[in-house]
This record gives structure tokens, sequence and C-alpha cells, in this order.
């Protein structure tokens, strides 16, 4: 009778095996808690509001992967060494869903789009090959720079405070506010000669605002950016791996030292806490908007598809294609469940991919012990309000790094394109892009059009992806030739 067991089949021994899926939670824990962060604070959710939400985001990252990593009946799992989090493609759109409409209000259209997307792409996993003729380099690689250079606009927002807001660049003169009250209670009062002041009527802010571009703040987010830097630069393995986590972790220390983080949420906050399902807010079920993010998934997808058929040599054990589907319906009913507890789109986390190839560790159970840490860190509120408690200007730094990684790996898939001798591709390229930044640039450009196709065009990930697609059919064609396009997912492992 043999024993020999697959390295991915390995049960190692319970200390090592805690201590691996630490590393791997470590590995991706920025990431993670930093979409609840972006998107609840667009939606101006309350303090409490996003403390649950980030509780929730962690619970279903780790109820996830512990679907992907140990298998739940023949339809899901792909059984690899698989960590799953929150697709950052989706954030985009999130976050101008969350603009058009914000509060719970806004919250519950996201997930309700978010459940939709996720129903939908468990049935459409099996087709998913089929699609990848769609999707060549200069199409993947175009949607993923995109996507990078959308979220450059929340980072760099983190750093000097939003256009908008508290934290705008300009704020009305108190004096002319004191001018205009006056001036209404003059032309309110019996008898008045002077005519009312027109509804409607707001003064322009033209005061420069002291916490717009606070130098303090500004030199907090260099902190954590140079921090990042050198432990990336000179430190090795593991903890060169965790040089965002460590660069928050560094400007946490000294934004708390110069008191501007207090822990007093945390504080406050219970030691224990259920996870519920939607404690945020009721789902409503839009179908534009569920289209819109259906859209989104297909891309995560097909970089799943790079992810998992990268994994399998990693790890020298072969992905058929039914492993295939079952991942990419993991990839769906995470989101599924993802909407279900007022959280996000899950896909296979490919930051954790490099950390299989540094450690040489090639077992599940790896993941598996890192989901359970994931469930428990979901439950323990004070882990979430800690982070909730983190200044914008701490994570400012981090976020230049996280998102301007996922534009350089779009860079790196366009790379490999031919633009030498199909001048074609440097055309479809162009035109995506700039079709892309069109809600960047002029955010107000759809108000003429009909409102029901706004949450469809305010996203630039999704015009870009729609420009790129049809373009790459009309000037290439759609061949039956998958080869690049899986090379070009594979190369997206890497963001």
């Amino acid at each position: 009778m043999s024993t020999n067991v697959h390295p991915v089949d390995e049960m190692l021994p319970m200390g090592r095996l805690t201590a691996l899926g630490l590393q791997h939670v470590l590995v991706m824990y920025a990431g993670a808690v930093a979409v609840p962060l972006i998107v609840g604070r667009a939606l101006n959710l309350t303090p409490d509001q996003v403390t649950k939400l980030i509780s929730a985001d962690l619970f279903c990252c780790g109820l996830v992967t512990l679907i992907q990593a140990l298998g739940a009946t023949q339809w899901f799992g792909i059984r690899l060494p698989v960590m799953m989090g929150v697709t950052f493609a989706a954030v985009a759109p999130m976050v101008s869903m969350a603009q058009a409409t914000s509060g719970q209000a806004g919250a519950g259209l996201i997930f309700g789009a978010v459940i939709g997307a996720g129903v939908i792409s468990i049935l459409i996993a099996p087709l998913v090959s089929r699609m990848l003729r769609f999707f060549p380099p200069v199409v993947t690689g175009t949607i993923i720079a995109v996507i990078g250079i959308s979220l450059m606009r929340v980072g760099i927002n983190w750093i000097f405070g939003n256009p908008v807001g508290p934290t705008a660049p300009s704020v009305v003169n108190p004096e002319y506010t004191k001018w205009l009250s006056e001036a209404q209670a003059m032309a309110g009062a019996p008898g008045s000669s002077l005519p009312p002041v027109p509804q409607g009527l707001k003064l322009m802010p033209t005061v420069p605002n002291p916490r717009y571009a606070d130098l303090s703040g500004v030199g907090i987010s260099a902190l954590v950016l140079v921090s990042i830097l050198l432990i990336a630069r000179f430190a090795k393995g593991f903890i060169a791996n965790i040089s965002v986590l460590l660069g928050i972790v560094i400007g946490a220390v000294v934004a708390a030292a110069m008191g501007l983080m207090t822990f007093e949420k945390v504080g406050k906050a219970p030691w224990l806490d259920i996870v519920l399902p939607m404690e945020i807010a009721t789902p409503i079920f839009d179908p534009i908007l569920i289209l819109t993010m259906t859209l989104v998934m297909i891309v995560v997808m097909i970089e799943s598809t790079g992810m998992f058929l990268a994994l399998g040599e990693m790890t020298d054990r072969h992905i058929s294609p039914e492993d295939l589907k079952r991942g990419l319906r993991t990839d769906g009913l995470g989101t599924l469940i993802g909407g279900i507890f007022n959280t996000f789109p899950y896909t296979s986390f490919s930051q954790n991919v490099g950390l299989v190839a540094v450690t040489g560790v090639k077992s599940r159970y790896v993941c598996v012990a890192g989901g359970v840490i994931l469930i428990v860190l979901g439950v323990l509120p004070k882990m979430g309000a800690l982070v909730e408690s983190l200044p914008t200007v701490v994570l400012g730094g981090a976020g230049l790094v996280m998102f301007g990684m996922v534009a350089a790996t779009g860079i790196r898939i366009l790379s490999a394109v031919d633009f030498k001798t199909n001048r074609s591709n440097a055309m479809i390229v162009a035109v995506s892009i700039g079709v892309g930044m069109i809600p960047l640039v002029a955010p107000q450009f759809r108000q003429w059009m009909p409102h029901a196709i706004h949450p469809l065009i305010e996203s630039g990930i999704l015009l870009s992806s729609i420009a790129a697609v049809l373009l790459n059919v009309f000037f290439n064609g759609a061949n039956g030739d998958t080869s690049a396009a899986v090379e070009a997912a594979r190369q997206a492992e890497a963001h």
C-alpha cells in the first residue's frame, strides 16, 4: 500500500501550519482591509459601520478561503494553496456607485450588484475558457492598467484630502458666509425693500483650506512610502513580501505619537461579535449595476485562470478543465457570499502565490490555517476598529504602492504585446485608455444622457474594457488561439 502524499495534500505539524498560515494572512492583510476602507468612506458610512464592514470582509476572506483550499462538494474549490481576498478590480465601479448614491441606500445598491454578479459568475464559470479569445494580452493589459490608474486617484486623495468636503483644497470665506446670512435676514424682515436671496445660491470656496495637503500629513504619507521602498529593497523573503503592511504599521506608530491617531474606538469595541448577513444594508438589485459588476468579474475570472495554471505548475499538480471550473465557480460563490454578508467580490489573491514560491511549502492546508485565522480576526471587532482608526494619510503612502503595482502589472503584460509588426495594437491601447480616462477627467460628461445608463458609463474600467474588447475584435478578430490570453492572465498574478 502506497503512503505517498502529494505535497499539496500534505498535513504539516500544527505549529508550523499556524506560523505559515499567519504569514499568508500578513501578506494579504493590507490589501484585504484597504477595500472596505475605501468603499466604506466613499459611502460616508459611520465609523461603526466601517468597522463592521472590515470585520465582515475578514470573515468572508477566511470562509471563502476554506472553500477554495479544502473544496466543497464536486462543484467548488480548486484544492490548491490559495488565499481569497477582495479584488481591486471592483473598487473603482463601487466607488462610482457610492458617489452617485451614498449612505445605506448606496451600500444596498453595491451589495445587490455583488450578489447578482456572484450568481451570474457561478453560472458562467464553465464558459470562461471560451471567453479567453476575447482577452488577449493587449486587452487584459489595458484593462489592468486602467484599473490601477483609476485607483491612484484614491491613494492621492488619501495623502492630500478629498476634493470635496472638509478636506477640499478651498473653503468659503467665513466673512462672506456671515454677510450672506445677514443679507438673507434683512431681505426676510417685514417691510424690507431688499429682494429675496435666490434659492440655491451658494458661495464659491476661495480661501485655502488648512486641512488640505497639511504638511504633517504629507510627511507621514512620505514616511510610509519610503519605509515600504526601503523594506522592499533591503529585506529578503517574507519580510519583503509584507513591506506594505510594515510601512502602514510604521506610519500608524508615528501618527499615534503625533496625536493624529487615537484608540478610543478600539477601546469601546467589544472583544467578540458574530458576523451576520446584511447587517449594514439590505441589498437593492439594479440590473445595470449587476451587469457592470458581472463584466468586472469576467475579467477577474480570466486573471484567476492564469493564476490557477501558474500555481499548478508551481506545485506540480495538473490542473484539469474541471479543476478550473471548480476554482472559478468559487470566485463566483465567494462574491455571492460577500454580497450576502455585506462585503465585496472575492477572488483568488495573487500576492500569496509569490509566498508559495518563497517558502517552497505547497500544502493547501497552510491556506486552510490562514482561512481559520482570518475568520477569527473577523469576529474580533477590535481588529476592525483598529484598522478604521488609521488616518487616511497613513494609507496614502501605501495606496500609491498598492494601486501603482496594479497599473505596473498591466504595463508588464502590455510589454509582451507585438506593437512593432501590428500597429493596430497601439491604436487599441491608446483609444481604450483614453476612453477609460473620461470619467476621471470629465466626471459630469453624462449629465445630458439618460439617467438609466449613468451607472454603466460612469466607470472608466467598464468603458475601457468594452472599448478594448470591441477594438481588438475589429482590428485583430477573435481567433481560437487562447495561449496568449492564458499567458497574460498568468502574468497578472503578480499584482
